[in-house]
C-alpha cells in the first residue's frame, strides 16, 4: 500500500526533564486494546522440531528469531525493554546483547553470511523500510527508502543481494467502498546492499512473501496466497486459509508450486546442503514443522522457524496464551502518558476504580459486558444475551448507568442486521432499549450531564450520527450524508463531539458541536484514523492511526484482521500529534483512565 512517510514526533520531548523529576505518576493515563500476542517465547530444538527447550530468559514478547551463519548467535526482536528492538544471544541464552535500539519498531532481522552487516525492518523513517547496520561501527542506513512497506529481508549466500517483500505495487484498493479493513498485496523484489539493481521478481497480484535463497543462490522460495485466502486466515474468527510454497529460478523466471492441499504454510527455508529439501511452518489446524521431502517434523505451534547453517538446530517462536482480557502496563515513549493494555472497548467509572469492556478479544465476536476492578481483578459479567452481541459499553459521567450497543454489527462481514442502543445499571439490571430497532445503532457516548447520548446510525435510511434524549427518547440527526459516520465521542466537559468519517475515501477524525455547528476536520493523514477518545480535561484526543501502514506481511498475523494501527494522541484541535505505540499489530479502542 503506497503511503506518505510520517515523522513519528518528539518521543523524547520531556525525557531530559523527567530524568531528574520525582517518580510521580504521569498526568494522563490511557488504556487500549491490542491484537498482539499476550506473550511470545523463543525455543531451540533439533532440526525436526523435537527435543525443544526454551531459549534464554523470556522477555515477555520475543519473536522473529534467526541464526547467524556461523551458528554462534540467535538474532531476535524483543519488547523486553520498552520499544521493540533487536537483540542477540548465544544458543544457551548467554551473551545477551541489544544490537539495535530506537523508539521505532525494529524487527525481522538477519545477519549477512560474513556476519558484518545486519538487515532489519524499521519504522524510524515513518514507515516500514529495510535498513542495514554495520556490525562494527553500528552505523545504520535506509536501504529501500520507499513510501510503501518493505518486509522480511533475506541475504543471498554470497551476500551480494537481498530479497524482500513489499506492498509498493499493491494491486488491491487501499480503501474498498464501505470497508474499514485496508487491503494490500505483496510481491518479491531483490536489491544489492548498496541500493542498486532493484528488481521486482513476481507479478502475480497476490500475496508473495517471506523469500529465502537456495544454497547455490540461483533460486528463491516463498509462500503465496490469494487475497481471498488471506482474508480468511487473518479474520478474527480464525477460519483458517490456504497458502502454497513456490520456487522461482532467477535466471529464467520459471516458477514451480512445490506444495499442495489445504492449510497454511509459511516461512520456507532451504536446508543447507540440499537442492530439494525445504522446511517450513505448517500453520494449519494441527500445526507443526513440514518438509517438502522426507518425513514431517514435530507437531504443535511453530512460528517463524529458522534452521542453523549446519542443519542440526531449529529456532522458532510460540505464542504463550494467557487470560483475557489482560491488564498489562505498557511502556510509553512520552512520560506525560502512561499506557495499560486491557480488553476491547474499555470504559472506566468516574472515580477510576472500576472498568467495563467487551469480554471477547474482538468486537465482531459474541460479546457480553464484563465489569472488573481497574487493575483487572474481580472480573465478572454484568450483562449477557444468548442471541445478541453486547458491544462498546460507555459508563455515564454520573456513574449510575452504562450504555452499550445491543444486536449484530459488522454488516459487511456478517450481513445486514439491526442493533439498538441500550442502558443498564452498574449491577447489570434495569435493561432499557432506547432506540426503535429499525437501523443499526451502535457505539454510544454520554453527554457530560448524562441526559443525552450520541451514537452512530447505519442502514437502509442512510448513515448518520444521532443524539437521543434519554428521558424522552427524542432523537435528532447531528450529521449525515454519503459517508460512513462512526465512533462518536462526546467531550466530558463541553458540547464538542469528535467522530470518524470516510468523507474523502479513508477515515479521518472530525469534531462538531452538539447543535451541528462548527464542524472541523482534525486529521489529514494516509491510512485510517479512528477510535477517538477525549481526555478527562478535554485537552487531548487519543485515537488509532494507520498512517504508518503495514509493518509486516499480514498473512503472518493470523486472527489480526487489521495488521496495522497504533495509538496516538493529539490536542483537541488536531495539533501536536504524538505516537505512543509502534508495532506490527492492531492497537485500538483507546480510553482515558480518570
Amino acid at each position: 500500500m503506497k503511503r506518505i512517510g510520517f515523522v513519528l514526533g518528539a518521543f523524547a520531548l520531556l525525557f531530559a526533564a523527567a530524568a531528574g523529576a520525582s517518580a510521580a505518576a504521569p498526568p494522563y493515563r490511557l488504556a487500549f486494546t491490542s491484537f498482539a500476542p499476550l506473550g511470545t517465547n523463543l525455543f531451540i530444538a533439533d532440526a525436526d522440531g523435537s527435543n525443544e527447550r526454551p531459549f534464554g530468559p523470556g522477555g515477555g514478547l520475543d519473536f522473529d528469531p534467526s541464526f547467524s551463519a556461523d551458528g554462534r548467535w540467535v538474532i531476535f526482536s524483543s519488547a523486553r525493554d520498552g520499544s521493540i528492538d533487536i537483540w542477540r544471544a548465544h544458543l544457551d541464552g548467554s551473551g545477551l546483547e541489544r544490537l539495535v535500539e530506537d523508539r521505532a519498531y525494529d524487527a525481522q532481522a538477519t545477519l549477512s553470511p560474513n556476519g558484518r552487516t545486519l538487515a532489519f525492518v524499521s519504522t524510524r523513517g515513518g514507515n516500514a523500510d529495510i535498513w542495514l547496520m554495520d556490525m562494527k561501527t553500528r552505523a545504520v542506513r535506509n536501504l529501500t527508502r520507499s513510501a510503501a512497506g518493505n518486509f522480511r529481508p533475506a541475504w543471498s549466500p554470497d551476500g551480494r543481494w537481498l530479497a524482500f517483500s513489499s506492498d509498493r505495487d499493491s494491486t488491491k484498493p487501499a480503501f474498498p467502498k464501505g470497508d474499514f479493513v485496508i487491503r494490500h498485496s505483496t510481491e518479491i523484489y531483490v536489491v544489492r546492499p548498496d541500493g542498486s539493481g532493484l528488481e521486482r521478481k513476481t507479478h502475480e497480484g497476490e500475496f508473495a512473501g517471506s523469500p529465502a535463497w537456495s544454497p547455490d543462490g540461483k533460486s528463491l522460495v516463498f509462500y503465496t496466497a490469494s487475497i481471498e485466502q488471506v482474508a480468511k486466515l487473518t479474520g478474527i474468527r480464525r477460519l483458517g486459509g490456504t497458502t502454497q510454497l513456490v520456487t522461482l529460478e532467477l535466471a529464467t523466471g520459471k516458477r514451480a508450486v512445490i506444495t499442495a492441499g489445504e492449510g497454511e504454510k509459511f516461512t520456507p527455508r532451504w536446508l543447507h546442503g540440499s537442492d530439494v529439501r525445504i522446511g517450513y511452518a505448517d500453520a494449519g489446524k494441527s500445526g507443526g514443522i513440514g518438509f517438502t521431502t522426507g518425513p514431517a517434523g514435530g507437531r504443535g505451534i511453530f512460528r517463524q522457524p529458522d534452521w542453523s547453517h549446519d542443519g542440526k538446530r531449529l529456532v522458532f517462536q510460540r505464542d504463550m496464551e494467557e487470560k483475557w482480557p489482560p491488564h498489562m502496563p505498557t511502556p510509553s515513549p512520552d512520560p506525560r502518558f502512561s499506557l495499560v493494555r486491557v480488553g476491547v472497548f474499555a470504559s472506566y467509572s468516574p472515580d477510576g476504580r472500576q472498568r467495563v469492556s467487551n469480554d471477547q478479544s474482538g468486537a465482531a465476536l459474541h460479546n457480553a459486558i464484563i465489569l472488573m476492578n481497574a487493575d483487572g481483578t474481580g472480573s465478572h459479567p454484568i450483562f449477557r444475551d444468548e442471541k445478541k452481541n453486547a458491544m462498546g459499553p460507555s459508563w455515564s459521567h454520573q456513574g449510575d448507568r452504562i450504555a452499550f450497543s445491543f444486536g449484530q454489527f459488522f454488516q459487511i462481514l456478517l450481513g445486514p442486521s439491526l442493533a439498538d442502543i441500550a442502558t443498564i445499571d452498574t449491577a447489570g439490571g434495569n435493561l432499557t432499549i432506547l432506540t426503535d430497532g429499525k437501523a443499526n445503532y451502535a457505539l454510544p457516548s454520554w453527554s457530560p450531564e448524562g441526559q443525552r447520548i450520541v451514537y452512530r446510525r447505519a442502514g437502509p435510511n442512510g448513515n448518520a450520527l444521532e443524539i437521543i434524549e434519554v428521558a424522552t427518547r427524542k432523537q435528532h440527526v447531528l450529521v449525515s450524508g454519503d459517508a460512513h459516520f462512526n465512533q462518536p465521542a462526546w467531550s466530558p466537559n463541553s458540547e464538542r463531539i469528535a467522530f470518524m468519517a470516510d468523507v474523502d475515501g479513508d477515515y479521518e477524525l472530525y469534531a462538531i458541536d452538539s447543535d451541528g455547528t462548527h464542524q472541523a476536520r482534525l486529521t489529514h493523514s494516509p491510512g485510517h484514523d479512528a477510535h477517538e477518545s477525549w481526555s478527562p480535561d478535554g485537552q487531548w484526543i487519543a485515537f488509532t492511526t494507520g498512517r504508518g501502514g503495514f509493518k509486516d506481511e499480514c498473512p503472518l498475523r493470523q486472527g489480526n484482521p487489521q495488521a496495522y494501527g497504533d495509538i496516538a494522541v493529539m490536542r483537541a484541535d488536531g495539533s501536536d500529534v504524538q505516537l505512543l505505540t509502534d508495532n506490527a499489530f492492531e492497537d485500538g479502542t483507546p480510553t482515558w483512565i480518570p
